[in-house]
């Protein structure tokens, strides 16, 4: 299987199933001498990982299954320092329940990557999606947070910020990010998530999943970063981004919005600013890129996430026997399953978009490592 690895210079390559021993990853290209805190990469991926409630309310969203998540790194980081080499890690599954998938080892989940694999390789790991499981991404967030502090160690100021702007039919009101890791859809927005979380419990009781949006914020990025033709800084974000397996939509700026638009109102106003040295937007219509190279404004998109495809209801499907022929039949899914992935999603687009903008500043930046 390849398409594993992605970056230029900062290369992420991940390994591991969701029901296998392990999963991991190894990250190539962090210069020498970065100060790497591997407490900062356990809280990213404890804000990840399943089984967990987020403030004081039950969380409707998640998954039942729990597991520590604790990673543990083989390599390239000494006394809290990057050596400039390999920096290898793994992360041990211990909760899986392989013997709620043996129904599906010759049926086919609706909605899911099981036909796809088996069409490709004529064969799969069908306990919880093998390696097209959403588990897969705990592997990215490590990787992500170390994207993250090579990233701010020569952009102090920066900040990645992701949220959920809506769930199961429902928006926010308002965007405060302090409210963001106080309720379980990691919302800017209490009282909207707390709309959310009880339509959530409804779609639960029914057997069902639910849907969202995704928005990220990235504030501090230097202009002048992205390639202007196949490399562009949308272009490498949004394969970045869609290549998070829940994630079917993205837009910069306004998007689709501004197909409604004049150019006059869409194009974004600049002014100098007071210092007469750097230049002050006075919208963000672009979300931040223009030309495929950053404008020194608000890197901002949003991401349409998918429902859950595992869904608590009978639904029709095909299955196959051992001459490869195909038949209909229907099949209740059994297991445990998110009911709607936006909040555990949220720290993997912030992983990838951090993952995707270390790519490309190295490539970019005149920094002496």
């Amino acid at each position: 299987m390849s398409g594993n690895t992605f970056g230029k210079i900062f290369k992420v390559t991940t390994f591991g199933e969701s029901h296998g021993n392990s999963l991991g990853g190894v990250v190539d290209g962090v210069p020498s001498r970065i100060n790497i805190d591997i407490q900062k990469i356990q809280g990213a991926l404890n804000r990840r990982r399943p089984g967990q409630s987020i403030g004081e309310k039950k969380n409707a969203s998640v998954t039942a299954r729990s597991e520590s998540d604790s990673v543990e790194i083989l390599s390239g980081i000494f006394e809290g320092k990057s050596e400039g080499t390999s920096i290898g890690y793994t992360i041990k599954n211990e909760s899986q329940h392989s013997k709620d998938y043996k129904n599906l080892e010759n049926t086919f989940r609706p909605g899911h990557a099981d036909l796809t694999y088996f069409l490709k390789y004529g064969f799969r790991d069908y306990r919880g999606g093998g390696r097209s499981s959403g588990r897969e991404t705990a592997s990215r967030v490590v990787a992500g947070e170390i994207a993250r502090q090579v990233l701010t160690h020569f952009i102090p100021n920066l900040t990645i910020t992701a949220y959920t702007q809506r769930a199961a039919g429902i928006s926010i009101s308002k965007v405060d990010f302090s409210q963001i890791e106080q309720n379980p859809l990691r919302a800017p927005d209490n009282e909207a998530a707390a709309k959310m979380n009880e339509k959530i419990e409804e779609i639960r009781r029914n057997g069902d999943s639910a849907g969202g949006i995704v928005a990220c914020c990235v504030r501090g990025f230097p202009a002048g970063i992205g390639e202007p033709v196949f490399d562009k800084l949308d272009a490498v974000l949004s394969h970045a981004i869609m290549s998070i397996g829940a994630v079917k939509g993205i837009e910069f700026g306004e998007g689709f919005s501004c197909v409604d638009f004049t150019g006059k109102t869409n194009n974004d106003v600049m002014r100098a600013c007071e210092d007469k040295k750097s230049v002050r937007f006075q919208t963000n219509n672009s979300g931040g890129v223009l030309g495929g190279i950053s404008n020194g404004n608000e890197i901002f998109f949003r991401a349409a996430i998918k429902p859950v495809p595992s869904i608590y209801q009978s639904q029709k499907t095909v299955c196959v026997d051992s001459e490869k022929n195909f038949f209909d039949t229907d099949l209740q899914i059994e297991g445990r399953h998110d009911v709607c992935l936006c909040p555990r999603i949220v720290p993997v687009i912030e992983a990838m978009t951090s993952i995707a903008l270390c790519d490309l500043f190295l490539q970019n930046c005149q920094c002496s490592f």
